[in-house]
């Protein structure tokens, strides 16, 4: 794969004013998410009105749309799963972000719109980034949790685009793997309601010794700002901001 002069700069918007703040700062791209099938379901989120107006106010601009459609579907949901990805494919966004596989091929049989590999897919190394463009990924969203060495590796072998984060949270666990919300309390992150309990405080115990206690599970978030030549220099075609739950105010300042 060819290196880029410019990577793509990649922003979150969990509403229309954040959509506005990305666009005013200088994104390439922006990513959102649909009332239902996101992974982000306590964002604001758009119905199809608002993705239509995404578009146009983001295409007017030179600012590509991507929605995630990140979540894994039940066999009831295909149906309204299909009939919404028309309508995106109507609108003309860009791509969409997805994990599930199933849904992902019935995608790819109906329509043409371009499938980026979510980074819920935890694609770990060369093998399983050039699976998923043979099976018909546009793009390989990688895990949260790399060396710069890894992904240097891994682009210099794909034959597709490969998007990294480079700011915002880090999961505990594998990247988009952790069930931890579901099994606490009944709230998974594959289906796009994560209660993050890995920010929560806890209290370690030896026995009935207490040994510490605080925010043990909770990372400090990604901030690549300071190794981005490495991350252009291996390679890398787009530069992904995490945060579809913030404000309008932090999405201009970090884009």
């Amino acid at each position: 794969m060819s290196i880029s002069a410019k990577p793509e700069l990649l922003s979150p918007a969990g509403n229309f004013e954040c959509v506005r703040a990305a666009v005013n700062n200088g994104a390439d791209a922006v990513y959102i998410g649909g009332k239902n099938f996101s992974a982000r379901q306590f964002a604001g989120n758009f119905d199809i009105e608002e993705i239509e107006k995404t578009c146009d106010y983001c295409h007017l601009r030179n600012v590509k749309v991507y929605v995630a459609v990140n979540t894994i579907y039940k066999e009831t949901e295909l149906k309204g799963l299909l009939s919404y990805v028309s309508s995106l494919e109507r609108i003309g966004v860009d791509a969409l972000i997805m994990q599930d596989l199933g849904a992902a091929k019935l995608i790819k049989e109906r329509f043409s719109i371009p499938i980026n590999a979510s980074t819920q897919l935890t694609t770990n190394s060369t093998e399983e980034a050039q699976a998923l463009i043979d099976y018909g990924f546009s793009r390989v969203i990688l895990s949260r949790d790399f060396s710069v060495g890894e992904i240097k590796d891994i682009v210099s072998k794909c034959t597709a685009e490969v998007e990294t984060f480079v700011h915002g949270a880090l999961c505990v666990s594998y990247s988009g793997q952790c069930i931890m919300s579901s099994m606490l309390g009944g709230r998974s992150g594959n289906r796009g309601r994560c209660a993050q309990t890995c920010r929560l405080p806890y209290t370690l115990y030896d026995g009935y010794d207490k040994i510490t206690e605080g925010y043990l599970l909770s990372t400090k978030d990604i901030q690549a700002l300071t190794i981005l030549p490495q991350l252009i220099e291996a390679g890398i075609q787009s530069f992904k901001i995490e945060g579809r739950m913030k404000t309008p105010e932090y999405v201009a300042g970090v884009t």
